[in-house]
């Protein structure tokens, strides 16, 4: 296997970058802002942000499947607030976790403890992970490597430390959606700048600097050589949003085909 670079060998921009993205989430942790009100990392944040993540991403559980890794090693790539990996916890997986940020970390873990569950969590960076090949059943990341300045780096890293057989599940961006239309329009259109490649609106402009989104033949191509590999779009409220905490009615969401929809999740089998 080729050597992969370590941090300190990144050019000088990456690096620069990847700092900029950890700052970026580190201010505000993906999911927190659903706590707002409550004590940071109490209980009645972890109730909230647990609520609202069910709320407004219920279709997570189908594609996470908490209850089938019961006894296995699951591995998740960017744990946020760990409102998943508790899931994976609660269901009984061997679970470990990596976040770029080091409050993810923390609030992760406390979480855990909070449910009485044991924490493996280590601050790590997706396209350097800290774990031998093939140590995982399961490796999970749901919208985090699309952040990441080597997105590439980060994909065969997933796929390095999954096992022979074991299956790989990855939600980035979906390039054909309404929610890049929408940074265009916003973002380049009314601004006068209708040459602006959509690409480029959003890396500049929605969330941390330098996302990037995806077509389908794109996602797929994250990950050669795996096997069964799919990709699937699923509309979610962020596409049918009218201001930053206001979103149409859920049953809005049935209207639009899941084909234009901001999430791309890519699975597959080693």
């Amino acid at each position: 296997m080729t050597r992969q670079r370590s941090p300190s060998e990144q050019p000088a921009a990456a690096h620069a970058l990847k700092a900029r993205v950890a700052d970026f989430w580190g201010q505000q942790p993906c999911g927190s802002r659903s706590g707002a009100g409550t004590a940071f990392a109490s209980a009645e944040f972890f109730s909230a942000t647990e609520q609202a993540r069910h709320r407004l991403e219920p279709f997570v559980s189908r594609f996470a499947q908490f209850q089938k890794w019961r006894g296995r090693r699951v591995l998740e790539v960017g744990c946020g607030i760990g409102v998943d990996h508790a899931q994976f916890a609660r269901h009984g997986a061997v679970g470990f976790g990596i976040d770029l940020t080091p409050i993810g970390c923390r609030v992760t873990s406390e979480r855990l403890a909070h449910h009485g569950a044991p924490a493996r969590i280590a601050c790590a960076d997706c396209e350097h992970l800290p774990f031998a090949d093939q140590s995982f059943d399961f490796v999970y990341s749901w919208g985090v490597i699309h952040h990441s300045p080597d997105t590439n780096t980060a994909a065969r890293e997933l796929v390095r430390v999954l096992r022979p057989g074991g299956k790989l599940l990855a939600m980035v961006y979906n390039a054909r959606s309404l929610v890049v239309l929408q940074a265009y329009l916003v973002h380049g259109l009314l601004r006068g700048k209708p040459f602006r490649r959509p690409r480029n609106l959003v890396a500049e402009h929605l969330e941390s600097p330098g996302t990037k989104v995806y077509s389908r033949r794109q996602a797929l191509a994250l990950l050669p050589g795996m096997r069964s590999l799919r990709a699937s779009t699923v509309v979610t409220p962020y596409d049918l949003r009218v201001g930053r905490h206001r979103f149409l009615p859920p049953w809005v969401q049935s209207w639009v085909p899941a084909r234009w929809g901001y999430f791309l999740v890519i699975e597959g089998e080693k």
